[in-house]
């Protein structure tokens, strides 16, 4: 079973971006990231360099495969984007503001201003899907747009 997630910003302010993920065109949850500032996966690593903020910026637009990975910060295994021009250790995990991210994505089953809420509930269901699907062999990608 491939699951393809698709993240759509929608709300960008100074301080975060809030997205609508939906699961092979379903939606499934709101994805809180930081501010996004027009990053896209086709520039150069120093056009990235050249504008992104560390732990203030959204990764860039783009497709990225996910996997499994056990993550040292969190003691637990996370989705992981893969080849994220720019950037590294970007994880799927609890989280509720900004200041939660560090550049990677924070589900939440509903939104406030620059928040996200129920992100544990958010962020179990999504990740039980992403697991069950590699689990079972097959691929789990991510469209930022």
């Amino acid at each position: 079973m491939n699951l393809n997630l698709k993240l759509e910003r929608k709300i960008k302010t100074k301080q975060s971006t809030i997205g609508e993920l939906s699961i092979n065109g379903a939606f499934e949850c709101f994805i809180l990231e930081d501010v996004d500032r027009g990053l896209n996966s086709g520039m150069s690593l120093a056009q990235i360099a050249s504008i992104k903020i560390k732990t203030q910026t959204a990764i860039p637009t783009g497709t990225y495969n996910v996997v499994k990975f056990f993550s040292p910060k969190h003691n637990e295994n996370l989705p992981l984007l893969e080849d994220v021009p720019g950037f590294a250790g970007i994880e799927i995990h609890v989280g509720n503001f900004a200041r939660d991210t560090d550049g990677c994505l924070l589900p939440g089953e509903d939104k406030g201003i620059d928040a996200v809420l129920h992100s544990t509930m958010a962020t179990a269901k999504l990740n039980t899907k992403i697991f069950e699907a590699l689990k079972a062999g097959g691929t789990v990608t991510i469209e930022v747009v």
